[in-house]
């Protein structure tokens, strides 16, 4: 068989393995069974003496510390939602109408990414980039004054030496060429030196909304196509999450089995942009908001509800949670899945 291999110009596993079958027979002139026991002996020479089971992989995480990492939420209710905080391969979004509090917790986020790890950050910086309303700068500034406060796990003095300011680039864009730029040539610069481990975008759907009407289907799915690719690209090789905000729209379909408040009104809501868009995604979360008038919230208080739409390593899920001076904090007792 080695002979039949060097005739057909075949010189290592990986060329062998570009092949199917049917290809691998004619080419080399091997039978079927015989082609067969090749393309396992070439599996196995990749595969190694062993084989690692996904049980493995979680038992193991001194290993594999990559593949456990998160980043917090700086808050430990909504860490444990999401068992840890946000993965650092993959595209995160999230979800809900206005004033649901999803601007609050993308800066909460940009804060928490650079405390130490031990204290569930990465010791490094964040990209925001704005495609509809301005940097809310005001409000970075006094969740930068309240990180003591909020931040009650981590010891005074290693709150008063980050320089959260510092290291929050921002960058506004008007269209979807400039996002398309933005995320080619300025971030991966950004995360390439250190400088940033978090990419915000906020929102992703105002650009694509902009630049494209209802006839424009395909040419605006092919985009969306490429900038998920790209930051699926900067996530894994610089493992550094993504969180895209994106709006809602009124949307007629069946009732989910997945768990919610009662009373919720999640099943009429349905994020921007399409399946095209959720095809990028490795997490999809929905935050919203019930208002009095709902019959929803007690008393004058509006509450507001996190929840796990899908992600390959969460069940569905939900919390309550609250949006405060401080910023962001979720509800004890409220976790539900």
């Amino acid at each position: 068989m080695q002979k039949t291999l060097y005739l057909a110009k075949l010189k290592s596993v990986k060329e062998v393995l570009h092949f199917s079958g049917p290809d691998l027979q004619r080419l080399t002139g091997l039978s079927s069974s015989d082609v067969q026991h090749l393309l396992s002996a070439a599996s196995s020479h990749l595969r190694g003496s062993s084989v690692l089971t996904a049980l493995d992989l979680r038992v193991q995480k001194e290993r594999f510390p990559a593949q456990h990492q998160r980043l917090s939420l700086g808050c430990p209710v909504l860490d444990r939602l999401l068992r840890g905080g946000l993965p650092l391969d993959g595209i995160t979004e999230l979800a809900g109408r206005s004033s649901a509090g999803k601007t609050q917790l993308a800066l909460q986020l940009c804060l928490a990414v650079q405390f130490p790890r031990r204290h569930g950050g990465l010791e490094a910086g964040a990209v925001y980039v704005c495609t509809e309303d301005a940097f809310p700068s005001k409000r970075l500034q006094q969740l930068i004054t309240q990180q003591q406060r909020l931040r009650t796990d981590v010891p005074g003095d290693v709150v008063g030496k980050i320089r959260f300011g510092d290291h929050i680039f921002i960058e506004h864009v008007a269209d979807v060429d400039m996002l398309l730029e933005c995320v080619s040539k300025k971030v991966p610069m950004l995360l390439s030196r250190g400088l940033a481990r978090l990419l915000v975008i906020d929102s992703v759907a105002a650009p694509f909304r902009c630049d494209f009407d209802g006839l424009n289907s395909a040419p605006r799915a092919r985009r969306l196509q490429e900038l998920g690719a790209i930051l699926r690209r900067l996530s894994a090789a610089f493992q550094s999450p993504v969180l895209c905000i994106n709006q809602v729209t009124e949307a007629m379909q069946e009732r989910s089995a997945a768990p919610a408040p009662p009373g919720a009104r999640e099943e009429r809501l349905c994020p921007a942009l399409g399946i095209t868009w959720s095809n990028q995604l490795l997490m999809r979360l929905m935050a919203e908001r019930h208002r009095p008038e709902d019959g929803l919230a007690p008393l004058a208080r509006p509450t507001r509800t996190l929840r796990v739409v899908f992600a390959p390593h969460l069940p569905p899920s939900f919390c309550s949670y609250i949006v405060s001076a401080e910023g962001v904090r979720g509800t004890p007792a409220t976790e539900s899945s």
